[in-house]
């Protein structure tokens, strides 16, 4: 398997960049709940040596959830990473559609990393998974596909930002248990779409999206 690499925070330092922020967000498509974005600084004195844990940074969607909580407690609790969440509610997504609302959150959640850094100055960059460019955010973006896969970084904001969300939609699932958010935490799976036919929509559903429309 291929892991992120950290040849690109590194190729930043060596141009002049003291900051390096990766962004990434999850959530865009399920049709219940909010979209959800995570920023990670990333200590570069610990990109360079091996640590506990470290083959576990990775795409998010690659590892289970034992492996995403182990490593997701692991980043929370030590010091050499700095995390920020961005989290855009379902009526927001509504109003001003869902690349927007993933945009916003991730706007929201370099925001959080850069002012828990605001005694640190420098040349700062924000590496971002996906092709979109951050809208009003007044620092140099760089765009990466399949960010998550290949860079460190991006891979760490992406576990942050995962397992956040399936904590949220874990707590919605006890306000909704009939929709089984804890199963698919709000993806259009069979189960999920059976209970939203039978059901109807609740509070959580995104209303712009088309399987949620049907049934209003």
């Amino acid at each position: 398997m291929i892991l992120p690499n950290t040849k690109k925070e590194k190729e930043l330092r060596e141009s002049g960049f003291e900051i390096i922020i990766g962004v990434d967000e999850v959530g865009r498509g399920p049709l219940a709940g909010p979209v959800v974005a995570g920023a990670a600084w990333v200590n570069p004195e610990i990109l360079e040596r091996d640590f506990e844990g470290r083959e576990l940074i990775r795409d998010s969607k690659k590892l289970s959830e034992k492996q995403r909580n182990k490593i997701h407690k692991f980043i929370k609790k030590d010091n050499n990473f700095i995390l920020g969440i961005g989290e855009v509610s379902v009526e927001m997504i509504d109003k001003i559609n869902i690349l927007n609302a993933s945009l916003l959150a991730m706007r929201l959640a370099v925001d959080e990393v850069m002012e828990k850094m605001k005694n640190t100055q420098g040349k700062t960059c924000v590496l971002i998974d996906g092709n979109k460019n951050i809208p009003n955010l007044d620092l140099e973006q760089k765009l990466f596909a399949k960010g998550d896969q290949r860079i460190f970084s991006i891979a760490t904001a992406s576990i942050y930002a995962k397992v956040y969300r399936d904590e949220l939609m874990m707590k919605y699932h006890q306000e909704f248990p009939e929709y089984g958010f804890d199963q698919h935490k709000g993806y259009g799976t069979k189960i999920h779409m059976e209970q939203l036919k039978k059901l109807g929509a609740c509070a959580i559903h995104r209303k712009s999206f088309a399987p949620v429309r049907a049934v209003l």
